[in-house]
């Protein structure tokens, strides 16, 4: 039997937010119990950027995400899936993959971190992974309003109306950052800014905070100070963080998600925590993910 290719929007018809989030809680605690390896991702310099591959697997096949870069643009991307005994199962075509597998690891964050009566989502981004994130959100709590800041007005009232039609809750547009910050039980930060969208002050007691963008010191979306108004910091993938030497947040005090689903590691303890996710990108979830639309 050929192999299946998915386009983005067979992605989409096969899998729901919430598929996405289950299917990333798996890959996790498989990655927890040791059995998805999932090492840093490789850069091949090519012309004028790289060829990225992250590569990974388990007991229940392995494959690859290929994709090039051009300065800070991501091109196309291939994720190709292998069953355990080497046959070639299926491969995804495009960048949905990737958005997907980061929106569900975001959702499992959200799970595992965020107070069970969060209801007010912050998302400062208004672009595809923004989006995919609020929904990813709202599969694991009841959202009840979702608020949303963009420095483009266009892009946020875009992002502001898309979702509302998504999402089964109230979405509003913000001019202003400081009340999207102060008001959310969940802030997202999904941007791809070099420097801090929020201040560290703003956040109340009790909130989760999620990071897409970049967060090496002095390149951060998030704000040099983060690390002391946080009282947990957790990353996908601490082989990843650490391939970042001057990382925002020191890598002793980072805990990986896949160790607090698992219960290995304690998660949120009090409703007046601060907590902290940081996508790096855990390897070999991107497969996960893509099988998951193939079973």
């Amino acid at each position: 039997m050929p192999p299946t290719i998915l386009t983005d929007d067979d992605l989409d018809a096969r899998l729901s937010p919430a598929d996405a989030v289950a299917a990333m809680e798996r890959a996790l605690e498989a990655y927890a119990a040791g059995d998805l390896q999932a090492p840093p991702r490789e850069y091949v310099s090519v012309g004028d950027g790289d060829l990225v591959f992250t590569v990974g697997g388990d007991s229940e096949g392995f494959g690859f995400r290929a994709y090039q870069t051009v300065g800070a643009v991501a091109g196309s991307q291939v994720t190709c899936v292998f069953a355990p005994d080497g046959a070639l199962r299926g491969l995804a075509v495009g960048d949905r993959a990737g958005i997907l597998r980061t929106s569900g690891i975001g959702g499992v964050a959200v799970d595992h971190l965020a107070r069970d009566d969060a209801t007010t989502l912050g998302l400062l981004g208004s672009w595809r992974h923004a989006r995919s994130q609020a929904e990813a959100v709202a599969a694991v709590r009841d959202l009840d309003r979702v608020q949303v800041f963009s420095p483009n007005p266009d892009h946020r009232t875009d992002c502001a109306t898309d979702l509302d039609e998504r999402l089964d809750c109230a979405v509003e547009a913000r001019d202003d950052p400081e009340p999207v910050v102060r008001e959310a039980d969940v802030l997202v930060c999904a941007t791809d800014a070099t420097s801090p969208v929020f201040e560290a002050d703003w956040l109340q007691p009790g909130t989760h905070v999620s990071s897409l963008g970049p967060k090496e010191v002095g390149v951060s979306e998030l704000p040099a100070d983060i690390a002391s108004h946080v009282d947990l910091a957790v990353t996908d993938s601490l082989a990843q963080a650490r391939a970042t030497d001057e990382y925002v947040v020191d890598h002793g005090r980072l805990v990986e998600l896949g160790d607090v689903v698992a219960g290995t590691q304690s998660g949120r303890e009090s409703a007046d925590h601060v907590t902290l996710f940081c996508s790096v990108g855990l390897a070999g979830t991107e497969v996960a993910l893509v099988r998951a639309a193939l079973d």
